[in-house]
């Protein structure tokens, strides 16, 4: 069984930056691919990032990929998602995902976290 838990979140103000991050209990993340998704009101789950735990190889959103940056730290078995210049339309809630291949669709991932809430004020 694997348990991802993302921890991070929290309520900022446009302009500050946060970093999220996932820890994996159990069997490692279940897959090599590790995936941060987001997903605001009324909108759906979106892609914002993956990394592969072998060679560290990053894919981002477009959009996002100037301010957003995923890592890993293999020593702490983390993945990370930093995320700076925020503002309200980041205001979401983010999930760390992992999978056994690299892409933007949910449905390539198995394993989820419960999610942390991310809050942007203007």
């Amino acid at each position: 069984q694997v348990h991802l838990a993302e921890t991070g979140g929290g309520l900022v103000q446009a302009g500050e930056s946060l970093r999220l991050s996932c820890a994996a209990a159990g069997r490692a993340f279940g897959g090599d691919v590790v995936g941060w998704f987001r997903r605001a009101p009324g909108k759906e789950r979106e892609f914002v990032a993956a990394i592969r735990w072998t060679g560290g190889s990053t894919y981002h959103t477009t959009s996002l990929k100037d301010r957003f940056g995923i890592s890993r730290d293999l020593a702490r078995n983390m993945v990370y998602l930093q995320m700076n210049s925020l503002t309200p339309e980041d205001s979401a809630v983010y999930y760390c995902a992992a999978g056994a291949l690299m892409g933007t669709n949910p449905s390539l991932y198995g394993y989820w976290g419960q999610g942390t809430q991310v809050t942007v004020s203007s």
